[in-house]
């Protein structure tokens, strides 16, 4: 893929110079490598510093549109929104159209609960996007009191196209606040208007109407269906409070305030996966500004930053979730895998560590540690953690296929064979045809030269169930080399080096299998392909040996078996 960032630093270059050419001499430095920092910043998604080197070029032209509108978002990104506020109202006394400028305004306007002056900007022209603007319409409504008002603008929401389920949802969110639970039901369920589409949060709510309308039953059976038997620890305090007969607080939305951050904090939901990341992060970002105790907007807005490599960022929003909300063990989990890819394992592994010591109870927690240290070759350790978890599984589900695997890989290389194979047999009890499961076991077999028959059986499983993956291909291909069906094997060698053209161990093997059906020079070409990609030092020095003397007098000296072809007739 052709990159964006020559066009962009000559767009950069082009819009510098539109900047300099009204300013003086003296202050044309000091912007242009202002701006130009800035520029570089924005374009490689760092917040802070396009957020310092744009407040720096405000500084030498205080009102220039283009500067405010790109410091506006940095701010926003970087989740100082109280700093762009003020850049949003220089914006605007400007006369420049902005969305985000409108977007910020209107944001603060709902934080102050200051309803009606929204309404009458927004008669006025002020818009952001249609669904943002229908939604926090009604909400402002609600906040000043208009409930009929507020219920005919939920209902023209929903009738717009597309837009149904989001303006039901917040209707019955309005609802509940007002203390309809009986309204609230009627579309939470479908009766009034046929299903929604289930969320997270859409099920909490509906479990707390359920209960404020004490029906606690229900509103665990909606739980259990939903969610099944493993439950994070957040659903799991909740069913257990319905479950010893607590009325819950309906507390997902208390006001008109936190509707419209469940308004930005819906949109950001829609957008995400769809929209680039930095553009949904804005809405996350000003769903928490609104609502900081709104733990997913948190999370969300976090996991963004994670998706566009700013790791710092990332932990820091994952750190604003308090240890006593119930997604705490969700924001340490994000927190901890930020570390970990940001290059600090070490923080990584002591969050996860206290993460297993406060929720003791949670095979998640012990599962990410498992991985985590098996990720460091720290097996020893990494078994520890595995046993911690499959140790809480009750009866094991088909789920928890993946924690037998990580523990079976565990036991493989500490050589612990026999424990392997039991583990990956389990793993294949609860999911049959799992084809990551059946590739590792049946390659283990072939490497070992043993139950090849039923090792080919499981990665022609394996390969039917993913034909593209070119590590199974590649195993198919080795197991019937092994087998000495040498001319069966060249097709699936071929086939894996053109999915993995640049693997060593592919290369390497599809030169083994060229040489074993009299193809020597072509051997030697993948030998030398092989080491041209940085292979481990042992294997490197394998191949050389076998570029030297050739193949079949690699085997001689490793005392292996020579070439044989299998004979099938």
């Amino acid at each position: 893929m052709t990159s964006d960032r020559p066009r962009l630093a000559i767009a950069a270059a082009a819009g510098l110079s539109v900047l300099m050419l009204a300013m003086p001499a003296k202050a044309q430095q000091g912007l242009s490598g202002a701006y130009l920092a800035a520029r570089h910043a924005s374009m490689y998604g760092d917040y802070r510093a396009a957020a310092q080197y744009y407040g720096e070029a405000l500084v030498r032209d205080p009102s220039n549109p283009r500067l405010l509108e790109n410091a506006l978002t940095a701010y926003v990104g970087l989740g100082q929104v109280d700093k762009a506020v003020p850049v949003a109202r220089r914006l605007e006394s400007g006369a420049n159209t902005s969305q985000m400028a409108n977007l910020v305004i209107v944001v603060e306007q709902a934080r102050r609960g200051d309803w009606a002056q929204f309404l009458a900007d927004l008669e006025a022209g002020r818009k952001t996007a249609p669904l943002v603007d229908a939604l926090l319409a009604a909400w402002a409504h609600f906040g000043e009191g208009q409930m009929s008002e507020a219920l005919a603008a939920f209902d023209a929401a929903a009738e717009t196209t597309g837009l149904k389920a989001f303006g039901l949802y917040h209707k019955a969110l309005a609802l509940a606040a007002a203390g309809d639970f009986e309204g609230a039901d009627r579309i939470l369920s479908g009766e009034a208007e046929g299903p929604l589409r289930a969320t997270r949060r859409g099920i909490i709510a509906h479990a707390q109407v359920l209960s404020q309308l004490e029906r606690n039953g229900a509103a665990i059976e909606l739980i259990d269906a939903t969610f099944g038997i493993e439950l994070d620890p957040g659903i799991a305090g909740l069913r257990a409070r319905l479950a010893a007969g607590e009325t819950l607080a309906f507390d997902i939305v208390r006001d008109a305030t936190d509707g419209a951050s469940e308004v930005l904090y819906t949109v950001a939901g829609a957008l995400n996966g769809d929209a680039v990341d930095s553009y949904t992060l804005m809405y996350a970002r000003l769903a928490e500004y609104l609502a900081p105790s709104n733990a997913d907007a948190i999370l969300l807005a976090a996991t963004l930053l994670e998706a566009q490599e700013r790791y710092e960022l990332a932990i820091e929003t994952y750190a604003h979730v308090p240890s006593d909300d119930p997604a705490f063990y969700a924001a340490e989990l994000g927190r901890a895998e930020a570390m970990r890819r940001a290059g600090d394992v070490e923080g990584a592994i002591s969050v996860l560590r206290g993460l297993t010591e406060d929720f003791p109870d949670v095979p998640i927690v012990h599962v990410t540690l498992g991985d985590t240290l098996r990720g460091e070759e720290r097996y020893d350790a990494a078994l520890e953690a595995y046993d911690a978890a499959i140790a809480l599984f009750e009866d094991p589900a088909q789920p928890q296929w993946i924690v037998y695997y990580a523990r079976g890989i565990a036991h493989e290389r500490l050589d612990m064979w026999p424990e392997a194979e039991a583990d990956f047999r389990e793993a294949l009890e609860l999911q049959p045809d799992q084809p990551q499961v059946l590739n590792y076991l049946g390659y283990s077999f072939v490497e070992m030269q043993t139950n090849l028959d039923e090792a080919l059986g499981m990665i022609e499983r394996a390969v039917e169930a993913r034909p593209g993956d070119g590590y199974i291909t590649d195993s198919l291909g080795w197991v019937l080399y092994r087998l000495g069906r040498y001319g069966e094997a060249v097709p699936h060698m071929e086939r894996a080096a053109e999915l993995m053209p640049i693997d060593p161990i592919v290369n390497d093997h599809l030169g083994d299998v060229y040489w074993a059906v009299g193809r020597k020079t072509e051997a030697r070409f993948q030998w030398r392909r092989a080491l041209s990609f940085d292979p481990e030092e042992e294997e490197a020095e394998r191949i050389r040996r076998k570029l030297e003397v050739g193949l079949d007098r690699v085997l001689e000296e490793e005392g292996a078996p020579p070439l044989s072809a299998a004979n099938d007739g």
